[in-house]
């Protein structure tokens, strides 16, 4: 009896030992827990429907729970099929023995599916902010996932949640652009939502995002990730999908870059974006802009675009800072320069700190008569800072071996008007091989200019070819300049010593000026203008020597000794003038030296000897209006020959000029006659005779290609006696 208990204690033993392995090994199919399954699914989501088939369990000893396995279940959700790979299950054992809620895990996996009908049923489970937040931006794309869902004892979902999954061809709408081709793997979780892998397509650019998380805090969503780009390239007019900036898409032409970011943010349930934090390393392999730089004065062969090539640059941004640090090669001419910027921005300042360097390129500033060597490198500084009123620039530098120009403490407007000067240093050779030392320096409310010597040619030739009516606005206030230099160089053959006076600006226009100098013949030179209550500007211009003066019109040619007495008087744009040159040779003036010749044999004889015509007095009055100069009378008596003409200027592009006048040879002779009371007379228009032989001309066409026309005259006008007689009076 009892071999046979035995027996069966043994044999009950072994087919539950048996029967434990196989269950746990292979386990069984049955459709028992199907009802079970289904009815605890519908309590968390009422309006699923689910079709499973048999279920296979599976004992798990270690956690006493059973693994329910059903595979090709099909989830029916709002008249819509979601087909699921499989449904996993966990079923407590201790809580089917206690009579209580058996289910404690389930675990779906999906075949492939539209994402959105996903996040719908997810939603449906959890009604989270999250996953309405998901639910706006993706339009399109498929997933497969699993879902991993742990209830309570009371049959209620836990907060612990989390799903798995893959995206493929997804379309994202966010921060109004559309983001296709998009690929990533994902993990939800409660409280973080990460995306690995990512993979997106804008506007047919390949954008890569390693990693991004979105972490769930107070009510806030904390975004963070990584970006990288290779060889992104940009043509004209595809900047504007990515950066929403008129000034860049207006001068934007192509690009290529590789990008690698780190970047987060913060979110509202809104979707109010704030608190960026960026921090990018940007290789930047190739960047054409559209010029609109005029550099033109400075860079000879300034390009009509510009060209950034190979720049390392690093970006980082946040709520109060902005940093850029860069450096690379840059074309702004035919070869490639280098450049180096640092720009810093502090609440509402900005900080900048660039360097240029010029090594095969021409640079030059006209003028102050500067030009690098072409075998030389140049580096030009630029520091200072800017806010929405003004714009300081601490220090400018241009640098070439021994030769420095710099300017400190130059404050500008925020329309870049000069309002306030530190200090100036020239200290340089200029390309005429002249030493230029200068320096420009506030003491109280004036500036004062010194210097051992400087060379004014340009600035002279920049004068006398402005407009009558050009007014620079380069000044925001009233400025007073004192000089006190004590050589100028007026051009390789004239140099003036002891340059001393005042200038005075108001409105950008010289309301009162002073200037004396001498030259090394120790005669004066000397220059004023006036402005008067009344709105007039007076200009004199004296010079006991006027050779430096004359000689700077390359068309006048020998001319030699004499005086120039300069004065004009401008009221409401327009100006009357008078120029006087006294006791002069002139050996040629290409337009009038065929009529001097053809006019006076003793003018012949002057140019054959090399000396010149000699000039008694020269006097020319005109006015300026506008464009066009009206010459009222030139008139210019000499021991040789006279001269009386009248015409005008037209200062288009292409000046036309248009002079007609008299020329009579034998002056000295006309003034022996004149003294004879009856012959004085008859030449002075009361009886008409034959007269003293002379020339009547007319010079007229574009100053490049003017005509001249000759005609013998028998008969001088009563005009030309009339000026005549009066300057012989008046010697």
């Amino acid at each position: 009896m009892k071999k046979i208990f035995y027996r069966t204690v043994i044999s009950l033993i072994l087919i539950l030992f048996f029967s434990i392995l196989y269950l746990s090994i292979f386990g069984i199919k049955t459709n028992k827990l199907n009802s079970q399954i289904i009815s605890q699914i519908q309590n968390t989501v009422p309006d699923i429907e689910l079709k499973i088939n048999d279920v296979n369990i599976k004992l798990n000893l270690y956690t006493f729970t059973l693994n329910a396995k059903t595979i090709g279940t099909d989830l029916i959700y709002k008249n819509k099929i979601i087909k699921l790979e499989n449904i996993k299950s966990k079923i407590s054992l201790k809580s089917i023995i206690d009579n209580q809620f058996a289910l404690s895990q389930i675990s779906i996996s999906t075949k492939s599916l539209p994402v959105k009908d996903l996040i719908s049923f997810i939603r449906q489970i959890n009604n989270n902010s999250k996953l309405f937040i998901v639910e706006q931006f993706i339009k399109s794309g498929f997933l497969i996932a699993d879902l991993n869902l742990e209830f309570d004892k009371f049959g209620n979902v836990k907060n612990n949640y989390k799903i798995n999954g893959i995206v493929n061809d997804g379309q994202i709408s966010l921060l109004n652009k559309k983001l296709e081709k998009l690929n990533f793997i994902f993990e939800i979780t409660k409280n973080e939502f990460k995306f690995n892998d990512i993979k997106i397509l804008i506007n047919n650019k390949n954008i890569s995002v390693p990693n991004l998380i979105v972490l769930n805090k107070n009510k806030d969503f904390l975004v963070s990730g990584k970006l990288k780009t290779k060889d992104l390239n940009f043509k004209s007019g595809e900047i504007k999908d990515f950066i929403d900036n008129d000034f860049i898409t207006e001068h934007f032409k192509e690009a290529s870059v590789s990008l690698d970011s780190d970047f987060s943010f913060k979110s509202d349930q809104n979707l109010k974006f704030k608190n960026f934090d960026i921090k990018s390393e940007i290789f930047l392999n190739h960047l054409k802009i559209n010029n609109s730089l005029k550099l033109v004065n400075y860079l000879p062969n300034v390009r009509d675009d510009i060209i950034f090539e190979k720049q390392k640059i690093k970006i980082e941004s946040s709520k109060n800072k902005f940093n850029i640090t860069g450096s690379g090669n840059i074309l702004l001419q035919e070869k490639l320069d280098t450049i180096q910027y640092k720009i810093i921005k502090n609440k509402k300042e900005y900080i900048f700190d660039t360097s240029l360097e010029i090594s095969k390129n021409p640079f030059i500033i006209n003028l102050l008569n500067f030009e690098k060597n072409k075998k030389s490198t140049l580096n030009i500084s630029l520091k200072g800072k800017s806010n929405k009123d003004e714009l300081i620039l601490s220090e400018i530098l241009v640098l070439e071996n021994e030769n420095i120009l710099s300017i400190q403490d130059l404050k500008l407007t925020n329309n870049y008007k000069i309002n306030d000067i530190g200090k100036i240093n020239a200290n340089y050779v200029d390309k005429e091989k002249f030493s230029n030392n200068l320096k420009i320096v506030k003491k109280n409310k004036n500036y004062k200019i010194t210097g051992n010597s400087f060379n004014i040619n340009e600035i002279v030739t920049e004068l006398l070819k402005s407009k009558n009516n050009t007014k620079q606005n380069v000044f925001e206030k009233k400025f007073d300049f004192l000089f006190d230099i004590k050589k100028i160089y007026l051009d390789k053959n004239n140099t003036a010593n002891n340059l001393k006076g005042f200038l005075k600006l108001d409105d950008n226009e010289v309301v009162e000026l002073d200037l004396e100098a001498k030259f090394l013949n120790k005669k004066k030179i000397k220059l004023t203008i006036k402005k008067t209550d009344q709105g007039e500007k007076i200009t004199t211009l004296f010079s006991k020597d006027a050779k430096p003066l004359v000689d700077r019109y390359k068309f006048i040619k020998g001319f030699s000794e004499g005086s120039l007495d300069f004065y004009s008087l401008k009221k409401n744009n327009e100006t009357k003038s008078t120029l006087k040159i006294y006791d002069f040779k002139l050996k040629e003036l290409p337009a009038l030296t065929k009529i001097l010749t053809l006019a006076s044999l003793q003018g012949i004889a002057d140019l054959l000897s090399g000396e010149g015509i000699r000039f008694n007095e020269f006097e020319m009055n005109f006015t300026n209006n506008d464009k066009l100069m009206t010459i009222d009378e030139i008139y210019s008596i000499g021991p040789a020959i006279s001269i009386l003409m009248e015409g005008y200027i037209e200062k288009e592009k292409d000046k036309i000029i248009s002079l007609r006048g008299t020329l009579v040879p034998a002056t000295t002779i006309n003034k022996t006659i004149s003294s004879i009371p009856l012959i004085g007379d008859i030449l002075v228009g009361k009886k008409t005779g034959e007269g003293v032989f002379g020339v009547s001309f007319k010079i007229k066409g574009p100053i490049k290609k003017l005509e001249t026309t000759v005609n013998p005259i028998k008969t001088l006008t009563p005009r030309f006696i009339t000026r005549t007689l009066e300057k012989i009076k008046k010697n």
